[in-house]
């Protein structure tokens, strides 16, 4: 409990100031996994796809920590279009941390299906290949006893930047709370190497793609204005602190229009006993 009440007191510092304590955060994040893996629900492995990016290094440096490398399996999933750049740096958080690692290429079970569908654009293409990862990971799972570790951050998500039932799959995420700039934060701090943590960030689905130039907006400025926005600024306040009035309208228009993709399944109610909206144990409030 000191932990966590610890680390709501760094969060609450005001939202202009994104600064957290690595180590601290570190301290509660492995204890997070641990209380939800191995106490909550008996599991001792996990899983994590290592993309060569840096959210899902931090991750995978955080399971290493919570529950030893030899009971986590970090799964390179490359596409024949993926960045051979990824590919090596996801081998090289494997080699850095110690977990077991296996490459799964999914080129021919994407394509399997895409064959039949030559018309679909870049955007479909990829969400079939972050779907089909999750499949991956799952399985992998189930394979060793394990469970998928999330590694969505809190901008993308926020911001509706991943594929719905992809990236977000996984019932446990260590860094869904953290903004993309605190992400970077704690990777210095866990050691994940240099060349990860500098590289633009990207979803590797599209060729050449990166995400500040999908979004619009760099996540330094996107960071400090979701911060704001969540805390219950105005948009005008916001515009008056410093930022654009074009760039307060792009963020809060994606956070409005992809506050769907951060629910469950929206259920029609015939009962009084509806799941997710009466059946709810006392830890679910």
């Amino acid at each position: 409990m000191t932990v966590r009440t610890a680390f709501r007191v760094v969060r609450t510092q005001p939202t202009d100031d994104l600064r957290v304590d690595p180590a601290l955060v570190e301290r509660w994040l492995v204890r997070f996994l641990r209380d939800e893996l191995v106490v909550a629900r008996g599991i001792r492995k996990a899983v994590v796809g290592v993309s060569g990016g840096v959210d899902s290094a931090v991750v995978a440096f955080l399971c290493a920590r919570a529950f030893g490398p030899e009971n986590v399996l970090g799964v390179r999933m490359p596409y024949r279009t993926s960045s051979a750049q990824s590919t090596g740096h996801g081998k090289l958080v494997v080699e850095r941390t110690g977990i077991h690692d296996r490459c799964i290429d999914i080129t021919a079970a994407v394509d399997g299906y895409l064959i039949q569908e030559p018309d679909a654009e870049e955007q479909r293409r990829g969400n079939v290949m972050a779907r089909e990862r999750m499949i991956v990971l799952f399985d992998q799972s189930a394979k060793i006893g394990g469970l998928p570790i999330g590694t969505g951050n809190k901008s993308e998500r926020m911001l509706g930047y991943f594929t719905w039932h992809g990236d977000d799959s996984p019932p446990i995420n260590p860094i869904g709370d953290l903004f993309k700039t605190q992400v970077w934060a704690l990777a210095r701090h866990l050691g994940v190497p240099r060349a990860i943590v500098e590289k633009p960030a990207t979803a590797d689905l599209i060729r050449g793609q990166t995400d500040e130039d999908d979004l619009g907006i760099t996540y330094e400025r996107a960071d400090r204005i979701l911060s704001r926005l969540l805390a219950g600024r105005t948009p005008a306040d916001i515009v008056a602190r410093g930022f654009s009035q074009r760039e307060v309208e792009l963020v809060k228009r994606r956070v409005d229009a992809t506050h769907w993709k951060r629910h469950l399944a929206t259920t029609a109610m015939t009962s009084d006993t509806a799941i997710n909206e009466f059946y709810l144990r006392p830890v679910d409030y």
